[in-house]
């Protein structure tokens, strides 16, 4: 028995060969019969009848029939016209028999409802893909009725084949037959020919080596546009199955920050690098501002009534000699994963004297074109975010664009917090020669944690707010807004931007 590559190998349009290419074939076969037989002019209805598998899970099956009556070829087939000529028969109640191939010369009524039918339970005797097509002329009287088997890879055999749950034997004579795979390693021993090589010499027994190879591209090119199709397109599988499966999700809890055993704040965070958040919070509140400030931090156990750790309470423990601030009531805050700092007295409450100046010393200059190519950087370390699909996340990136630290978190002011934790406990505050990103918004306590950190610049990828936009221009901040798809405004501070390098093509906004 000899197999082409060709039929292993077989253009189709999807999802099974066995339920698509192999029904659309036999609907083809059924309508170029009635014309070899000379009745197709007289043929006034269609109906075919589809049982076993093909009745009973679909699989596209319906639409590749209405397809092969319309004459079209599996492998020729444009996909995206199909969609469009299965539509135009339900909604206009006509088929054009053979229409791919004599155009709408005979088109004739067809009500899909009735006329293709699914007979669930019920099999044809020699294999589980079995279907049955009817022609009747005007009068209703039967002008053809074929049995047709979908075995498998496209493969389709009629009535006359019985049996078929296998394909009829080919049995042309290779160059070098094998039935076994012992059998082809013997021979490329004896040939000195690779599996490839003897592979393409079999093949020619069909045809030429041009045609193989002309044709192998083929299927490689079509394998390429399918998969770039499928990439491209949005939607639920064909059958709109409905699946249940596992997925992974951001972990959000409450961390209470404590300072000397008292309650200072609560913020709704993804659990990590949480000493590193307490610290940055602290500088961005203007309590510590070095690392010697800070004796110690530590989870704390009892927390719950069963005196258990939680890990979700930290206690800061000021170094002697570091000022203690005022803890009240009033200046308690609840910060949540969305809005940030939401708790301040007033607003000249939050606008705390920064330790460090936004200062020139040595210069920070930055082109369009490095701030447009941070947003990709950030998105391409984000590990967390690439399993989840749910953090917020702050880079913190040198002034020649290279990425220097980079957290992520529920809410995009503990990633900053986490960012400047790191800084104050490394000694590296401040981070006057550095550039901040976050990823959405820029409020005005972003601002505000980049202006208590020292750090010359903050960008966005969406839009600040306008006390954001204030207090950068205030301090001396450089403020960019939508910095997206190599576009960018620049709310405050633009004497560090150099507009004259030029600016990318999405252009820049002052």
């Amino acid at each position: 028995m000899a197999i082409s590559v060709f039929d292993l190998f077989s253009i189709g349009i999807g999802p099974s060969s066995s339920h698509t290419v192999g029904p659309m074939r036999a609907a083809g076969m059924f309508v170029s019969r009635l014309k070899q037989d000379g009745v197709l002019a007289q043929t006034a209805a269609v109906r075919a009848e589809l049982f076993g598998s093909l009745g009973a899970t679909g699989h596209g099956t319906l639409k590749a029939v209405l397809l092969g009556l319309e004459g079209y070829e599996p492998h020729t087939v444009d996909v995206a016209q199909a969609d469009l000529d299965v539509e135009r028969i339900r909604s206009t109640g006509r088929i054009r028999l053979l229409g791919a191939e004599i155009g709408p010369a005979h088109e004739i009524d067809f009500d899909a409802s009735t006329q293709l039918v699914l007979h669930r339970r019920r099999s044809l005797p020699y294999h589980a893909n079995g279907m049955i097509l009817f022609a009747y002329d005007g009068d209703g009287v039967p002008l053809l009725e074929k049995t047709y088997y979908s075995v498998g890879g496209g493969f389709v055999v009629d009535e006359d084949a019985v049996g078929a749950d296998r394909i009829k034997a080919d049995d042309t004579a290779l160059a070098h037959p094998f039935s076994t795979g012992d059998e082809l390693l013997r021979l490329t021993k004896e040939t000195g020919l690779s599996i490839s090589a003897l592979m393409l010499e079999n093949e020619k027994a069909w045809r030429s080596e041009e045609e193989i190879r002309a044709g192998l591209l083929e299927i490689w090119r079509v394998m390429a546009a399918c998969v770039a199709r499928g990439l491209g397109r949005e939607g639920i599988l064909p059958g709109g199955a409905v699946s249940t499966r596992p997925d992974t999700l951001v972990a959000e809890e409450p961390l209470e920050i404590r300072l000397g055993g008292k309650p200072l704040a609560i913020t709704m965070r993804t659990p990590g690098d949480d000493f590193a958040l307490a610290a940055g919070f602290l500088v961005s509140e203007g309590v510590v501002s070095r690392a010697q400030d800070v004796a110690n931090i530590v989870y704390c156990s009892g927390a719950t009534d069963d005196g258990s750790n939680t890990y979700n309470v930290v206690d800061v423990q000021l170094a002697p000699g570091a000022p203690l601030p005022d803890i009240t009531l009033e200046r308690n805050v609840y910060t949540t994963s969305s809005c940030g700092l939401c708790g301040k007295a007033s607003l000249d409450a939050v606008r705390t004297t920064a330790r460090w100046p936004i200062a020139d010393t040595p210069p920070v200059r930055v082109t369009p074109e490095l701030l447009a190519a941070l947003p990709d950087r950030l998105r391409a370390a984000q590990g967390v975010f690439d399993r989840t699909g749910g953090l917020h996340a702050a880079g913190l990136f040198s002034p020649e664009g290279h990425l220097l630290d980079l957290r992520e978190d529920v809410g995009r002011h503990n990633a900053v917090d986490k960012l400047i934790g790191h800084a104050l406990r490394s000694g590296r505050l401040p981070l006057s020669r550095t550039i901040l990103l976050v990823s959405g918004r820029a409020s005005f306590e972003l601002a505000q944690k980049a202006v208590m950190a020292g750090i010359p610049v903050l960008a966005a990828v969406s839009a600040p707010s306008s006390l954001a936009v204030d207090l950068a221009t205030e301090t001396g901040l450089t403020l960019v807004g939508f910095l997206r798809g190599g576009s960018m405004n620049v709310y405050a501070g633009e004497q560090r931007v150099d507009v004259y390098a030029g600016a990318p093509d999405g252009g820049l906004t002052r």
